[in-house]
């Protein structure tokens, strides 16, 4: 909601961008899904004005354990008994144009299950995309995004990483933190 009014442009991807496929009209086989949220997806793609950029191709696989069919398709090709576990180049691809030019990057949540080689591409490129803008102010916010940066060696590439992951998206949902709130009366 609040990055709607702030941000040039919210790129989503990982788990949430089924529930936006599914706002779209998209069968998203097995993939994670808020189904209760699809309804707020629809009026956030109403509303973002051309904002939101969303997956156009995923990764799928047949099983999450143990994937013995591991294939990319279109977002709007997703077969049952499938589930989407990463972005697809032609999303990588359209990410890293979109980031072009970017002076502000805050990243939170990976592309995909970045912990199984197979999933990770995804991360790993939008990682090294945010990671040699010039010039741009880079935050991580925590998590999972935090995890992957470090555990895949950029950590030094970024001007901050965040510890607190919830933390840092109620700050970006315009909540007051009582931690900053605090700081800002002192100072």
């Amino acid at each position: 909601e609040n990055l709607l009014t702030i941000a040039d442009k919210v790129i989503i991807g990982g788990g949430m961008a089924y529930t936006f496929a599914v706002a779209e009209g998209h069968s998203v086989g097995n993939s994670l899904l808020e189904a209760d949220k699809v309804d707020m997806a629809k009026d956030f793609i109403a509303r973002g004005n051309g904002k939101l950029i969303l997956p156009v191709d995923t990764v799928i696989a047949n099983d999450f354990e143990n994937p013995t069919d591991i294939k990319t398709v279109d977002i709007d090709a997703m077969p049952d008994g499938y589930m989407g576990l990463d972005i697809g180049p032609k999303t990588i691809e359209l990410f890293k144009n979109e980031l072009q030019g970017a002076h502000t990057v805050v990243w939170n949540g990976p592309m995909g299950v970045f912990e199984k080689p197979e999933f990770a591409t995804g991360t790993i490129e939008i990682c090294k995309a945010i990671s040699e803008l010039p010039e741009a102010m880079t935050v991580i916010g925590g998590g999972d995004s935090a995890s992957a940066a470090i555990n895949l060696g950029f950590k030094d590439k970024f001007s901050h990483i965040s510890t607190g992951g919830g933390a840092s998206l109620e700050y970006m949902e315009g909540k007051e933190l009582p931690g900053i709130a605090i700081i800002q009366e002192k100072a």
